[in-house]
């Protein structure tokens, strides 16, 4: 069984959050007219902006608008996809870089559209995994297969992992949260990830409440912004 308690799309698909990860899956479907955004990482400057409920979330808006739906736990420090989804994690995107595993026995489908790969056991090198050919090899085959990936990545203000992600997919979301993370904290993981030449498709500020309305709502902005 699902856990749909931060899973807007499915559990309130008419809510204001849902809609805006809707809004969001459409402005990523047009936000390069040069270069095809298949792979995107979504990652934050630090723990607990909600870079894990949002790419769960996206995944699903994406699947369901019939597009064909890669969601990869890359997150080998606090991997969390499993928890979203009720899954187990004893393999997983670690298993298949050491080649224990095939992709298939990797593979969850829970929701039409949209497979899963979980993390897999916590590996003692995450950044040197993710580098690793045997990585790139596997996003290859992938984007043969799929018509969207995301990768959920570690925040990049702590460790390396988003930033060599980002150096080899297409596209990279920066996850941040008001009130939890202030603006030095974003431009230093802004930075980090433009040193590595990745692709900053945009910016994605969640959990700010707006006035005149209930609960929070997600505001994306792309662009060179501060």
């Amino acid at each position: 069984m699902i856990g749909q308690t931060m899973l807007e799309v499915l559990s309130n698909p008419k809510s204001q959050a849902a809609e805006s990860y809707r809004v969001l899956r459409t402005n990523l479907q047009f936000s390069s007219f040069d270069r095809e955004i298949k792979t995107i990482v979504i990652t934050s400057s630090i723990p607990g902006e909600g870079k894990t409920t949002t790419i769960t979330n996206l995944a699903i808006a994406f699947a369901q608008s019939g597009s064909k739906v890669l969601l990869i736990d890359t997150d080998l420090r606090k991997p969390k996809i499993h928890k979203m989804f009720n899954l187990e994690n004893h393999k997983g995107i670690t298993t298949l870089l050491s080649q224990h595993e095939t992709v298939q026995s990797c593979v969850y489908n829970e929701i039409d559209n949209l497979d899963i790969i979980c993390c897999g056991p916590i590996p003692p090198n995450p950044s040197e995994l993710l580098g690793s050919c045997a990585m790139k090899d596997l996003i290859e085959g992938f984007k043969a297969e799929y018509d969207v990936i995301l990768l959920d990545s570690a925040p990049v203000g702590t460790v390396t992992d988003a930033a060599v992600l980002g150096a080899i997919c297409d596209g990279v979301i920066l996850i941040a949260k008001s009130g939890a993370v202030d603006i030095y904290a974003v431009r230093r993981a802004k930075e980090m990830l433009k040193n590595v030449n990745a692709n900053i498709l945009g910016i994605v500020l969640n959990s700010m409440d707006k006035k005149n309305q209930n609960g929070y709502y997600y505001y994306q902005y792309y662009g060179e912004k501060s």
